[in-house]
């Protein structure tokens, strides 16, 4: 039988928080949008957003797991049963990430170990698309990249390890050690990336507001999709973990918490990515444009290029850049995992332990799956699916499930009794009528975009997916658990 769990105190679920919403997209994905999207004119959206959506939304999500105390499929199933299936196939789209996640972190496990050596060598290109991350090759989709597969098995063992415990003693603890010890490795990335020659190049580059690009609609698009995806936004993960709060806590201090932490720790990694960019560029005499790139070809075949002509520093940066991936790496999967595991065990009547066991066997085998020679293709090919189709689109089912049908003056006293931050009027406003606006928005160009360009092999794999999706979604709505 499932048990009610519960943090210990306020600070192992802003830490919990802190580290699903600090995640590689902040290390690797910030800076390259910031600079894409007119960069230092790109801070006024992006705080624009931040202020009419990111805290708005979080307080909502806040809210509702404080209230509920239960489960997500559990409170969607409260308000209305028919709404039970809608939470199954949000949950469920976010355990799609957790696997792919899985392999995206089993790369950088594989890159950590090579750093103590360099052992990709100085093609750096033939490196990942041969050994770790594969290529668009189909040819070789029925050969395994080993060092991969390997790595992917040992990370669900950790995930599985930290997950089965209680929420306190498993999420909580963790979370409170590896969030801190995040913040300290990126602060001496940072700090020292600012001091090398070149620093100030990558810098200007990345800063260089052009103020004509604030007149384009596309520019805030990305402002508010970059807040989505960096804070975790609508994929059940707040919710979930706010289920697991003491009485009297400080919900919408806490929303501020997150968000500041966020913010500043992908504002400042930007600083830091862009510095070393500055540094090759200056160094090897690479304009830098050839180098700004975002995602998997930034940090495992532009850096792994960087740090072989840094010199001894090198090896140091190298593996404190790659445990740092993996720290946040692995609290962002907690925060994925845990969505399916709460409702899972909930809807089944099972502990803890058992439902993790299970899902961390079946995700396993998925993410095995994913790192054949053409593991990076795939996983791309997901990514943009799951986030541009699947979770953009329940976000703003989600708004009108709990503003139209369930209430939002439900939540206002709860959120207002503790906090600094008071919600009324406005806030509704922007829950009940501003976000599902822009979700729609978003949504639409991000779907016109994905299959304007997509080839059949792309449509077959996000068809799968939702037929998976669908099929899983309507057998748990189902499903009556004998007591």
């Amino acid at each position: 039988m499932s048990e009610k769990a519960q943090w210990d105190s306020s600070l192992s679920f802003i830490f919990a928080m802190i580290g699903a919403a600090v995640g590689l997209g902040n290390i690797w994905r910030f800076s390259y949008v910031l600079y894409s999207n007119g960069g230092g004119s790109f801070f006024i959206p992006y705080f624009i957003a931040i202020a009419i959506m990111g805290i708005p939304f979080l307080i909502l999500e806040y809210g509702v797991g404080f209230s509920f105390k239960d489960s997500f499929s559990n409170i969607l199933k409260k308000i209305n049963p028919k709404f039970e299936v809608i939470a199954w196939i949000l949950v469920s789209f976010v355990f799609v990430v957790v696997i792919y996640y899985m392999v995206i972190l089993s790369w950088d496990l594989v890159y950590l170990l090579s750093s103590f050596t360099f052992g990709w060598g100085t093609d750096t290109v033939h490196y990942f698309t041969h050994v770790v991350g594969g290529s668009s090759n189909l040819e070789t989709a029925s050969f395994l990249l080993i060092p991969t597969t390997v790595g992917v098995a040992i990370l669900w063992v950790i995930l599985w390890f930290i997950s089965h415990k209680d929420v306190d003693k498993g999420i909580g603890k963790f979370s409170k050690v590896l969030i801190p010890a995040l913040f300290v490795i990126m602060g001496f990335i940072v700090i020292y990336a600012l001091t090398l020659p070149g620093a100030a190049i990558g810098i200007n580059t990345l800063l260089t507001p052009d103020w004509s690009k604030l007149l384009d609609v596309n520019i805030w698009l990305a402002a508010f999709a970059q807040i989505i995806f960096s804070l975790s936004m609508g994929q059940a993960i707040a919710v979930t973990y706010a289920s697991y709060l003491p009485e009297n806590s400080r919900l919408t201090d806490n929303v501020l918490i997150v968000v500041a932490s966020n913010s500043a720790f992908e504002i400042f990694t930007a600083f830091g990515v862009f510095s070393i960019l500055g540094f090759m560029s200056q160094t090897a005499g690479t304009p830098m444009i050839q180098l700004i790139t975002e995602g998997t070809g930034l940090i495992f075949i532009v850096f792994p290029m960087i740090f072989n002509i840094m010199g001894p520093i090198g090896r140091i940066i190298a593996p404190l850049l790659f445990l740092a991936i993996l720290f946040a790496g692995i609290t962002s999967a907690l925060g994925f995992f845990e969505p399916m595991l709460n409702s899972f065990s909930a809807k089944l009547n099972m502990s803890r332990k058992k439902a993790a066991t299970i899902l961390s066997i079946v995700g396993c085998l998925f993410s095995l799956m994913l790192t054949t020679g053409i593991s990076s293709y795939l996983v791309g090919i997901i990514d943009s699916f799951v986030n541009e189709f699947g979770i953009l689109l329940l976000i703003g089912v989600q708004c009108i499930i709990f503003a139209w049908f369930y209430g939002l003056d439900h939540f206002i006293p709860i959120l207002n009794e503790h906090g600094l931050l008071k919600v009324g009027k406005v806030w509704k406003t922007i829950i009940k009528y501003v976000l599902p606006i822009f979700l729609i928005i978003i949504w639409a160009i991000g779907i016109f975009q994905l299959f304007g360009k997509a080839e059949t092999f792309e449509l077959m794999v996000d068809c799968i997916i939702i037929i998976g999706v669908l099929v899983v979604s309507f057998a748990l709505t189902k499903f009556k658990a004998s007591n």
